[in-house]
């Protein structure tokens, strides 16, 4: 048994003391991380980005001319394969709401016109039948006449003026929040091209710290781990995509044989939604619901009890499949790290719920399977 000496008995002081600051000054130290975090969101918001191009940009950089290694060919090629990366994800989000906004408008103003047609026929048959006329008390008129009208009114503009105020306030605090998002995302994109543009001259930076104040054995345990979690996190993203576009198809395909209205602008739309786990379909499968209203209310109905059978197979059968088997996770994990993550985080915690849970299977399976060297 080894004995302790000043170092290690200095070391777990400084690790006690550091975990009784943090556990009795919780609160402050919270709301400092979170004000850390506030003003770094356009610079993370980047980093997501720049790693979503990143997967399409080593893409195509791979079949950019790649038998050729004239100076032409390697300056153009990191952005040229940017741009193209760029314009497949812009194209790709405009495809899809070219096929779905002037649709889901176009409903919305047929409900709206609706509308007043189903006043005008609920008041004729009140009119009518007197139903609802017959279930009043009898002094009900009389009652009316000693009601004070004028401060009635007074009232009604004091409680508008009040509620256009709270409106008005509520309406800049929405732009407030909608111009600041704005101005983020642009910031986050502009970080990402620098990212994207220097990654290896970053790497190599970040490796020069690593190396210089960190022991060996802990680089190489750090990259390890870096490296599992990278590969998790990119299979998980390819396998996504893989899983709405079949999803779509499938809807799509459904849909036609069912002789459902707007096939292809649903499916494409359920198939975007799709990139959030699981949940994602549901939410496609309101906005074209309410599509098929307009057209009829029956084919709404059997539309929703399609989708849910679809999303059953689908959450069931065909995404631990596929997804399960591009991240190397068993089907039956991949639903825990998302039941799981949902209940943590909701829609975040399940899109990092299964890459975050593939990379800690795939390190234990390791390390499980790994002898163990014996003492000597």
């Amino acid at each position: 048994m080894k004995k302790l000496d000043w170092k290690t008995c200095f070391r777990i002081g400084v690790t006690v003391f550091v975990l009784f600051l943090a556990v009795h000054y919780w609160d402050s130290a919270f709301y400092l991380l979170s004000l850390v975090i506030g003003a770094a969101a356009p610079l993370l918001t980047g980093c997501v980005i720049a790693y979503l191009l990143n997967i399409l940009m080593s893409f195509y950089e791979k079949h950019y001319f790649p038998k050729k290694t004239s100076k032409w060919v390697s300056k153009s090629r990191r952005i040229t394969c940017l741009i193209a990366a760029c314009a497949t994800l812009l194209g790709i989000v405009i495809l899809i709401f070219r096929l779905v906004i002037p649709e889901l408008i176009a409903c919305i103003q047929l409900l709206t016109a609706e509308i007043p047609k189903v006043l005008e026929i609920c008041s004729d048959y009140i009119a009518k039948n007197g139903a609802i006329i017959s279930y009043l008390p009898e002094d009900f008129s009389k009652s009316l006449t000693n009601i004070n009208w004028q401060e009635k009114i007074s009232q009604m503009v004091q409680f508008l003026s009040q509620g256009f105020t709270g409106a008005a306030k509520a309406a800049a605090s929405v732009l407030s929040v909608v111009f600041s998002g704005v101005v983020n995302l642009v910031v986050g994109i502009i970080f990402s091209i620098y990212l994207l543009f220097g990654k290896e001259r970053l790497a190599g930076q970040t490796e020069k710290f690593l190396s210089r104040y960190l022991k060996k054995s802990w680089n190489q345990k750090l990259h390890y781990v870096v490296g599992t979690l990278n590969d998790s996190f990119h299979r998980f993203i390819v396998g996504q995509c893989l899983e709405a576009v079949i999803l779509g198809v499938l809807c799509t395909i459904g849909m036609l044989i069912f002789r459902f209205p707007y096939a292809g602008m649903i499916g494409a739309l359920i198939g975007f939604t799709a990139l959030i786990p699981i949940a994602g379909a549901y939410i496609g499968a309101g906005v074209g619901a309410l599509m098929i209203l307009t057209v009829s209310p029956e084919k709404a109905l059997l539309f929703l009890i399609f989708i849910v059978v679809l999303q059953q197979v689908e959450g069931n059968l065909i995404y631990p499949k596929v997804v399960g088997a591009s991240i190397g996770l068993p089907g039956i994990w991949v639903l825990a790290a998302v039941t799981i993550g949902g209940g943590i985080s909701g829609v975040f915690g399940m899109l990092l719920g299964v890459p975050i849970t593939a990379a800690i299977y795939q390190m234990l399976r390791r390390d499980i399977n790994t002898p163990k060297k014996q003492p000597k």
